[in-house]
C-alpha cells in the first residue's frame, strides 16, 4: 500500500486550496451583506472548505487517472503519482470517485441540496467535459473548462444562503407590471 503523500498529491492541493479561498470569500461576502460574520459563518466556511476540497480533490484524482497515458510523456507531469507508479491507476480512480462522492454527500448533509448539486455539476463538468473531451480536442480547453473552476464561489454562496434564490427575470418583471 502506498503512503498518504501520493494520494494527497492526486488532489492537487495547491490548486484546490486556491479554489476554496474563492469559495470562502463568497461566504464572507454573503454574510457581510446579510449583517455580518458570526459563528455560523465560521461553521459554513469549514463546511465549504472541507466539502470543496473533497469534491475538487476527487475530480483532480480522476483527471490524473484519465491522463495516465499522456502524463509520462510530459516533463511537468511525468512524476505525478500514477505515472511514477506510486499509486496504481485503479487506486487513483477509486480514490477520486470516493472523494468526489463524499464531497457531494458532505454538502448535501451539512449545507444543502443546492450546494451539493453545484458540487456534483462541477465534478462532472471537470471530469467529462474538460478532462475527457476538451483537453485532448481543442486549445480552448482551459477557457471552456474554466467553468468548473468558477463554481466554488457559487457553491460557497449557496451554502451560506441555504440555497439560491431565483432572481426575477426582466420578462417576469415586465409581465407583472404590464398585466392588469
Amino acid at each position: 500500500m502506498s503512503s498518504v503523500g501520493p494520494y494527497f498529491s492526486l488532489t492537487k492541493p495547491r490548486v484546490v486550496v486556491l479554489l476554496q479561498i474563492t469559495a470562502l470569500c463568497s461566504v464572507l461576502a454573503h454574510d457581510q451583506l446579510g449583517g455580518g460574520v458570526d459563528s455560523g459563518s465560521m461553521r459554513t466556511m469549514l463546511v465549504v472548505f472541507v466539502g470543496g476540497y473533497l469534491s475538487a480533490g476527487g475530480a483532480n484524482a480522476i483527471n490524473m487517472w484519465y491522463d495516465r497515458d499522456i502524463d509520462p510523456l510530459m516533463s511537468r507531469t511525468k512524476n505525478r503519482p500514477v505515472p511514477s507508479g506510486e499509486v496504481s491507476a485503479e487506486a487513483a480512480l477509486a480514490f477520486g470517485v470516493a472523494l468526489s462522492a463524499l464531497g457531494v454527500y458532505w454538502f448535501w448533509e451539512l449545507a444543502n441540496p443546492v450546494a451539493a448539486v453545484w458540487s456534483a455539476f462541477s465534478i462532472l463538468f471537470y471530469v467529462f467535459v474538460y478532462s475527457i473531451w476538451l483537453k485532448r480536442s481543442t486549445p480552448q480547453n482551459i477557457v471552456i473548462g474554466g467553468i468548473a473552476g468558477s463554481t466554488p464561489p457559487v457553491i460557497g454562496w449557496a451554502a451560506a444562503e441555504d440555497g439560491l434564490t431565483i432572481l426575477p427575470t426582466p420578462s417576469r418583471w415586465y409581465s407583472s407590471r404590464c398585466s392588469t
